[in-house]
């Protein structure tokens, strides 16, 4: 599923690309030093960032995988400080201890507690930070040529969907695909592939959009606004999926949004 949506996009900018005034060659040359340096890392950390979420959902519910996700500020802030992106102060590190009690509050006591969920959405976190930042840095160098967001995501998409592909021929059960009920038909077949085409799409407009406003802003205003994103994920995963959400989840989510909007207010 994966690997269709980053194909997709890996498609959609391309074609986008080729459609623009200047048309695709106009594209300021890359270095293969720095595409391998800059590009390949960030559009790993991106997969791994996305495929790990996904992966922890297998063990873990969406509610929860949300909550530990939600401390994802903490690592974009240190890559923000390894990266010269932001410089270290007393008021950040304050705020950094406020959304890791947050974080806290929300996996305490969890009846649905899954070390390897724990560990994949954990490790997904770590890669969120580390794509950000380095997203950030590549569309607001000059001198890599990806300003532009869509031609950023032509360069990324395409290795994110081989490196995609290659992990799933590794780990996936390839064996069961014919019995899986979502491919045991035609009809399942295309259903199938029609709701990935959607998932894609969304996802390519997401993704679009994060890359603009990160060019326009940083990669910290990326993260704010996901915390509403968050939230609405929570609440349809509470009412659709039936999740638990219990008063110390509650106090744990308002507890990491206080400190992401402390964040906001310090920016």
């Amino acid at each position: 599923m994966n690997t269709v949506h980053f194909a997709l996009q890996a498609a959609l900018s391309k074609i986008i690309l080729l459609f623009q005034a200047k048309g695709i060659d106009s594209a300021v040359e890359m270095s293969w030093k720095d595409y391998f340096m800059r590009v390949v890392p960030t559009a790993l950390g991106t997969a791994l960032d996305i495929n790990l979420s996904n992966a922890s959902l297998v063990f873990i519910t969406v509610t929860f995988a949300t909550m530990c996700k939600s401390a994802s500020p903490i690592f974009l802030l240190l890559f923000a400080f390894a990266f010269r992106l932001e410089s270290p102060s007393i008021k950040l590190l304050g705020i950094i201890v406020v959304i890791s009690i947050g974080v806290l509050l929300t996996v305490a006591r969890e009846t649905a507690f899954d070390f390897w969920g724990f560990i994949f959405v954990t490790l997904a976190a770590v890669m969120s930070g580390f794509r950000w930042s380095m997203t950030q840095i590549l569309l607001q160098k000059d001198s890599y040529g990806l300003k532009d967001p869509i031609t950023l995501m032509s360069h990324v998409t395409p290795v994110m969907a081989i490196a995609t592909m290659v992990l799933s021929l590794l780990l996936d059960p390839w064996s069961d695909f014919r019995k899986n009920t979502y491919f045991d038909n035609p009809w399942h077949v295309m259903r199938s592939f029609l709701l990935m085409l959607i998932g894609g799409s969304l996802a390519f407009f997401m993704v679009l959009t994060e890359y603009i406003l990160v060019s326009a802003t940083s990669a910290i205003t990326v993260t704010i606004a996901g915390v509403v994103k968050e939230a609405v994920t929570i609440l349809v995963a509470v009412f659709y999926f039936h999740d638990e959400f219990t008063w110390l989840k509650g106090v744990g989510l308002t507890t990491t949004m206080v400190g992401v909007s402390l964040f906001n207010w310090y920016k």
